[in-house]
């Protein structure tokens, strides 16, 4: 009986000639596809799978001295992760971003002070090269043990207190407030409220900045609460509006989740929507849609936000200067505005 030989694992060497590369090429593909073509990059992805090459991790890691892993790490109670769409659509966008790069991404949820210690701990040991910060308030403790650790942060968002050591990418958070709060005055609305984000975090400020500069001299304070991003908070700060300013036309909620919950207040009171208040949302995530009435929102480009994320943190761990990028928010017009 003829011996079975045995099929020999395939190499870099097998995976350039695939590829028509040099194995220098195919490298640096493996090592996260920097200074690649995109022509390249397609041929060398394409022969890996072809070729059925795969890479052994623990020898690339002793040998670069790195994880080849990225954090996904949310400072927000771990309810946030769930209850709030926009995590879900960031960290699938992150998780494509790296996967076209053969790297995995790993969750992370650090909302209480002990969660925080041990994601810490666990970070600067060396088991992530990087962190994609999502959800950080002011001078969040983390960010300042990361940077101490020198463990290279991407923040979603401006990190504030941190704004000259962290890159990040951003949706423009005031130019969207100022639109959608334009948008409101524009349909007739007179008494326009809103209901912001908590002011230590960059969506809490900057929306607020936007939606004072659209009014101007009609800014009112009476006609200003503070949520929480959650839908409860959202409900609650409008309750509290419609109480103290029962003739407020209009409201700008500074995220989708959040108007949802004012929505509920607003039908509470035995108000309609937009006939009694106009509501107007920041994110569209996909919750918009699905309201009733449907929400006009300003939609934040959240695959574009992810992709860069992970492009400028992949340029930092390779040693670059942290870089910052501003994105333009959209608005979309639905029927509560």
């Amino acid at each position: 009986m003829e011996a079975r030989t045995a099929r020999k694992r395939p190499t870099i060497r097998d995976v350039a000639a695939a590829a028509g590369v040099s194995r220098g090429t195919v490298s640096r593909v493996i090592n996260g596809g920097h200074w690649v073509s995109p022509e390249a990059l397609t041929a060398v992805q394409e022969a890996i799978r072809t070729t059925g090459y795969s890479m052994n991790q623990h020898a690339r890691s002793l040998a670069t001295g790195r994880s080849n892993s990225i954090a996904f790490l949310l400072t927000e109670p771990q309810h946030l992760l769930f209850e709030d769409p926009t995590f879900s659509i960031l960290l699938r966008g992150a998780a494509e971003a790296l996967g076209q790069r053969e790297m995995p991404l790993l969750l992370m949820v650090a909302g209480t002070t002990e969660e925080r210690r041990r994601i810490t701990d666990y970070i600067t040991a060396g088991h992530v090269d990087g962190v994609l910060l999502i959800s950080s308030h002011r001078d969040n403790p983390m960010v300042k043990s990361l940077l101490r650790a020198e463990i290279p942060v991407i923040a979603c968002g401006v990190p504030i207190g941190y704004e000259d050591s962290v890159g990040y990418v951003s949706a423009d958070d005031v130019g969207g407030a100022r639109k959608m709060t334009q948008h409101l005055v524009d349909s007739g609305r007179t008494r326009i409220a809103t209901v912001t984000g908590p002011l230590d975090t960059p969506g809490g400020t900057m929306r607020l900045a936007g939606y004072r500069e659209a009014l101007g001299e009609r800014y009112d304070e009476t006609l200003v609460r503070h949520g929480d991003y959650s839908r409860e908070g959202g409900r609650a700060a409008m309750a509290e509006l419609l109480e103290a300013r029962p003739d407020l036309d209009a409201v700008f909620v500074a995220s989708d989740l959040m108007a949802a919950g004012a929505m509920t207040a607003i039908k509470d009171s035995g108000r309609s929507i937009p006939g009694d208040v106009a509501v107007g949302g920041f994110d569209d995530s996909g919750l918009a849609a699905t309201l009733d009435p449907p929400l006009t929102t300003m939609r934040q480009p959240f695959e574009r936000i992810s992709s860069e994320m992970v492009r400028l943190l992949l340029e930092v761990v390779d040693g670059q200067e942290p870089a910052a990028v501003t994105l333009p928010a959209t608005l979309v017009r639905r029927e509560s505005a």
